[in-house]
């Protein structure tokens, strides 16, 4: 009776997700589909899972054993890695033991100095005089010889080795500071949380000041970002690099990620694409005298994707997924995306094909393959005298190629019904040898490019392919050496300097690829990625799509941090969202809003039209901006020199009434030019930095646009109006609390200047000393913020973090908050 009159209870307050407890019985609620669930389940279960019924029934001592057991790490072990790279001889014998207990560590952080930010210099410092020392003493015994140092094989010493993981770094109180430097100077653009082995790639490229770089598979984007370092270092002061870097990456979500990174660079010369890399565009046009135009870069930087086996010290999961079929699958798309590399890429110019992968079927693999395809008219250099300091060995000249549970030496010992598997390209074997599989060699085994995805790229599921007739063979007996000299090519392990795994190969395009070659590159080539699409079922084109993300998702770098993925979700694509768009309080112009000096309707008309004929669906077009009234009306009002001309350096992605305009470099706007030819072969997710925002403030301003922050140095040493010169105090005081009433500046004749100036937005120039204003502003290096002169204050339009930095390196301020932006703060 006793049991029949309290079950009740148990029942009023069930547990539920989150650990809140809902009534289910009494109250004013009726009984829905989750009530009426609890009461067709035993009472016996109903106590047992209420941890605060009184009939609550204890798990058994296994079951608890066990949950507690899930929720441990996986083992670092893989039974079938180490025997699939034992008898690839990836490292000597007697060094195995070294190379497994490294492995099972996790990885050291690193990072890398952006040596093209204004305060670099500070940031190395900072480094060097503060954190050296400070860690070393914070931190424990096992940590104190080397805590911090540059990487002695980086240039310049602009990168840096910690010896915490980035979980120590997260987790470590006396890590904490630290912590949120990196933290802070990643935000900013000062500092880019990189792998060590990643930051090779990019400098075995040798990029120069004027050259068109192709970064195949750029997202996340470190190496973008490092790539634009270099070109924006070696630039003339004052002057935009005459350099390009256009970065592609095939999923939207993907490019995203990749342009919310490389947007810290505030560049001006760069694209960021939207394309499978084995097919970007060549945008050839046709000329009526002498050689037809098309795009042709000087450097190319292949970093494919692969089964990134390189990076399991970084993921444990890794030990769990891996098996050998993973290299097997993705191998085709690695030679396609590296031939399209080498068509796009001018003679004389360099490639550098990488992955982070260990495993010889996507590395030597690959690119014996494509020396072959290319005949003479690409070489393998030998870098190793470049980077001297960088340890490294040289790549294999013999390996073997698993299926499933089985070896093979050569493609004729693979059976029959795993040929079109297991490719000729995958084995060492010499040019003679691959004379009877021409047709099965690379493309050929595989003409039709959607046939390469039929297989469902499962990591787990890749490994359980069955071989009924085959044999597990000695390879030991008799080894075929390939023709090629693949010891020039680079291999990078962990227990060599205490890192990741890399492979490296330079390539130098000698000659033009011969007609036959170029035939072979466009057998994987479609006319665009949206027509194949469209001519699918949804059912295929789903799948298809799972497939190359699937690919795709194994990309040569993983984030710093977790939590930067799922932030990058809520970015769009043509990224439309500012880092100082929540800061102004200024109101900004919906794109619903009419335009006051809107266009004439014969302009409207052909602008919707252009949208309606746009190439990619979704995307929005690139368009000149070229409304010369809005152009003068901007050149007016801030006074801009003409020598640096906006005509033709303006873009908008709008069709109607331009919300922002972004400058673009001479060599973008040549590339925008040639895809306008073409029919906008190119699909452009962003490009530029923005240079102007449209308000609607209702002060009066005569000028329908703001200024940028991003674009800032770029403009302002050809600024000659809409310019204050404050002391240092009260710059600081701007910085800090973001809105000063005129009358409360501390300098009462640069209150007054700013009260008399019209409304609209300025730029603040710090004033140090005794400086002549004449030539502070024409100083690229000269410190300034973009503000608002309203009604009766001052207000900073700049990010948190970037008013932060400028206090911390100019005012030093070791620690402080920004105050909360909703408010406008006085000084008293």
């Amino acid at each position: 009776m006793g049991v029949a009159l309290r079950a009740p209870v148990a029942l009023r307050h069930l547990v539920v997700a989150g650990g809140q407890r809902k009534r289910y019985i009494g109250g004013n609620r009726k009984r829905g589909h989750a009530q009426r669930r609890y009461f067709t389940q035993p009472l016996e279960i109903l106590w047992r899972r209420d941890p605060h019924s009184p009939f609550r029934i204890p798990a058994p001592a296994a079951a608890r054993s066990e949950a507690n057991a899930s929720s441990q790490p996986p083992p670092l072990e893989n039974a079938s890695f180490e025997e699939y790279y034992k008898e690839q001889r990836i490292v000597r014998e007697e060094e195995w033991d070294a190379f497994m207990s490294v492995l099972r560590r996790p990885l050291p952080a690193t990072f890398r100095i952006n040596a093209s930010c204004r305060f670099w210099r500070d940031i190395f410092s900072k480094l060097e005089n503060d954190f050296r020392g400070s860690l070393e003493s914070e931190v424990s015994d096992e940590h104190v010889e080397d805590a911090i140092s540059p990487l002695p094989w980086y240039p310049g010493n602009l990168a840096w080795h910690l010896k915490f993981s980035r979980k120590q770094l997260r987790k470590n109180q006396a890590l904490e500071s630290f912590h949120e430097f990196l933290k802070h100077g990643s935000e900013v653009g000062n500092i880019t949380r990189q792998e060590a082995v990643s930051m090779v790639p990019p400098l075995f490229l040798n990029v120069q000041p004027d050259h068109h770089v192709l970064d195949m598979c750029a997202a996340p984007g470190s190496k973008t970002f490092q790539i634009l370092e270099m070109i924006h270092q070696s630039k003339e002061q004052g002057l935009l690099p005459r350099a390009l870097v256009i970065a592609n990456d095939f999923k939207v979500q993907r490019c995203d990620l990749l342009i919310h990174n490389t947007k810290r660079m505030c560049t001006a010369n760069l694209i960021v694409t939207n394309h499978e890399a084995q097919n970007f565009p060549s945008c050839s046009l046709a000329m009526d005298h002498g050689k037809p135009q098309g795009l042709e870069f000087d450097r190319v930087l292949c970093d494919v994707p692969c089964s990134g086996d390189g990076t399991i010290r970084k993921g444990h999961d890794m030990w769990r997924k891996w098996n050998s079929s993973t290299g097997n699958e993705i191998h085709l798309l690695q030679v396609n995306i590296a031939m399209r590399g080498i068509a796009l890429l001018k003679v004389g110019g360099r490639m550098v094909y990488s992955t982070c992968s260990m495993n010889p079927v996507e590395n030597e693999a690959v690119v014996a393959e494509l020396l072959r395809r290319s005949g003479n008219s690409v070489e393998l250099l030998d870098v190793s005298n470049e980077l001297p300091e960088l340890v490294r060995r040289p790549g294999l000249n013999t390996w073997k190629v698993k299926d499933g549970g089985f070896w093979f030496q050569t493609h004729e010992d693979v059976p029959r019904n795993r040929k079109n598997v297991i490719l000729p390209s995958m084995f060492p074997s010499s040019e003679s040898t691959h004379e009877g599989h021409t047709v099965n060699n690379g493309i050929g085994a595989n003409s039709n490019h959607s046939t390469s995805f039929s297989r469902d790229f499962n990591i787990e599921a890749a490994g359980n392919v069955n071989c009924d007739s085959a044999k597990r063979l000695d390879y030991t007996s008799s080894r075929v050496d390939s023709n090629f000299s693949l010891d020039r090519c680079i291999r990078i392990v962990p227990h060599d300097q205490d890192g990741g795994a890399f492979f490296i190969a330079v390539l130098h395009k000698v000659s033009p690829l011969k007609e036959s070659q170029m035939i072979e590159v466009r057998k994987t080539e479609h006319p665009l990625l949206t027509d194949r699409m469209e001519k699918l079922p949804k059912q295929h084109q789903e799948e298809i799509d799972k497939k190359l993300m699937n690919q795709h998702s194994t990309v040569t770098e993983a984030l710093d941090d977790d939590k930067l993925i799922d932030e990058q979700k809520h970015l769009s694509m043509d990224n439309e969202t500012s880092k100082d768009n929540n800061l102004i309080g200024v109101r900004m112009v919906s794109d619903d809003v009419e335009y006051g000096q809107a266009e004439s309707g014969d302009r409207s008309h052909r602008t919707k039209k252009l949208h309606n004929e746009h190439r990619w669906k979704g995307v929005d077009p690139v368009l000149f901006f070229k409304d010369n009234s809005v152009i003068e009306n901007i050149v007016s009002f801030f006074g801009i020199k003409e020598s640096f001309s906006l005509e033709g350096h303006l873009v908008t992605r709008s069709t109607d009434n331009a919300r922002r305009l972004y400058y673009i470099s001479k060599s973008v706007q040549e590339i925008l030019e040639l895809n306008v030819q073409v029919g906008e072969q190119i699909k452009i997710a962003s490009l530029g930095v923005k240079m102007f925002e449209r308000h609607r403030s209702k002060d009066g301003c005569s000028c329908a646009y703001r200024l940028s922050y991003e674009s800032l140095s770029l403009l302002l040493p050809y600024m000659s109006k809409r310019i204050l010169y404050a002391s240092p105090i009260d710059f600081q005081h701007l910085l800090q609390y973001r809105t000063i009433n005129f009358a409360h500046f501390v300098d009462a004749r640069f209150g007054q200047e700013a009260a008399s100036l019209m409304p609209g937005c300025c730029v603040v120039v710090l004033r140090e000393g005794l400086q002549n204003t004449d030539y502070i502003a024409m100083d690229p290096s000269a410190i300034a913020i973009v503000c608002w002169r309203g009604k009766a204050t001052m207000i900073v339009l700049v990010s948190p973090p970037d008013r932060k930095e400028l206090l911390e390196y100019r005012f030093g301020f070791k620690a402080f908050s920004v105050e909360d932006e909703s408010s406008n703060h006085k000084i008293d």
